[in-house]
């Protein structure tokens, strides 16, 4: 089974992205066949300073080795160093109904807030389904939000096999139903766009402010609190053992605990939880000639693959 997954260089990494996208990748590489990129041409819709997207680009490469993935086991690579996925998006292009796209989410979600739409936006899901299908991917992970994506790029494959002969696997999309929404600083979604975010990779002063910086309410030291209602208690136990989750849910629900206690320990357990991520990416940090022999080395293997799809559908459309 070949599993497909991507992420956008979009600055740091935060723990939203560590327990809803990354973790659950690195746990895909022992189920089956990983194919993971740095999709650095989706991040063009929005990003326009260039030397900003080459420096997140070099962080998504050392934060996702960090974290777990192994180049080894895994193809890894950044998304524009395989040059074929855009030809594939032309190709694509020319069988995708106009309709289609317009009915796609982030294009009409920036169309109805009045935000200027480009027509790399516009053209998004094309680029997506270039990346899934290229590899022929089995299985695509996502959140529920993203599930259409996926069906837009089974509608595009249905309609190029339909048009110019079977080439390409359709997908199918695996919705993480498991995976709750993680709780921000604000008690919203953790997401950049709020600025609520706990980033990973930052310095312990930064963490252990926005950790200490967390919104409660103004229940009392003394009274009794609900840990389920609880942003501090819900990151809490993503990071802690069973006991120790136990352990702070006896504290709020007794009484005699206040809020900053429950930080403290809250930091403790997300600054040990990270420690081996945070040395192994100052170790990758301090050897650039090793990054750059994994970037070449992961293009190498994905334009492998990619060769062997790009060379049916020239021969399909006739302009091998």
């Amino acid at each position: 089974m070949r599993i497909l997954s991507g992420i956008k260089p979009s600055g740091s990494i935060h723990i939203g992205n560590y327990l809803g996208m990354i973790k659950p990748m690195v746990q895909s590489q022992s189920r089956g066949e990983l194919f993971c990129f740095i999709a650095n041409l989706h991040s063009l819709t929005t990003m326009f300073d260039g030397k900003m997207m080459a420096q997140y680009t070099h962080d998504a490469i050392l934060d996702l080795v960090a974290l777990g993935i192994d180049t080894e086991k895994s193809i890894f690579w950044v998304q524009s160093d395989v040059p074929e996925v855009a030809e594939l998006t032309w190709y694509l292009s020319n069988v995708t109904p106009v309709g289609l796209l317009e009915r796609c989410h982030a294009y009409k979600d920036a169309v109805s807030k009045n935000i200027p739409a480009n027509s790399g936006l516009f053209s998004y899901p094309v680029l997506m389904a270039a990346d899934i299908l290229m590899y022929q991917s089995n299985l695509v992970p996502v959140g529920r939000d993203q599930k259409q994506h996926i069906e837009v790029t089974r509608d595009i494959a249905i309609k190029f096999n339909g048009t110019y002969g079977e080439v390409f696997t359709l997908p199918e999309p695996e919705i993480r139903e498991e995976i709750a929404i993680i709780p921000g600083t604000d008690g919203q979604k953790m997401s950049k766009s709020y600025g609520n975010t706990i980033e990973i990779f930052a310095k312990e002063k930064q963490i252990r402010k926005k950790i200490m910086g967390i919104v409660t309410d103004t229940t009392p030291v003394e009274a009794p609190k609900d840990p389920d209602n609880s942003t501090i208690y819900q990151l809490y136990k993503m990071f802690a053992s069973p006991d120790q989750a136990l352990e702070m849910e006896k504290k709020f629900r007794a009484g005699g605990y206040g809020y900053g206690d429950a930080k403290k320990e809250l930091f403790g357990a997300v600054w040990e939880h990270f420690r081996p991520f945070r040395e192994k990416r100052e170790e990758l940090e301090n050897n650039k000639d090793y990054i750059d022999q994994i970037r070449k080395q992961g293009a190498m293997k994905a334009r492998e693959v990619a060769q062997v799809t790009i060379d049916k559908v020239r021969g399909l459309i006739g302009v091998s």
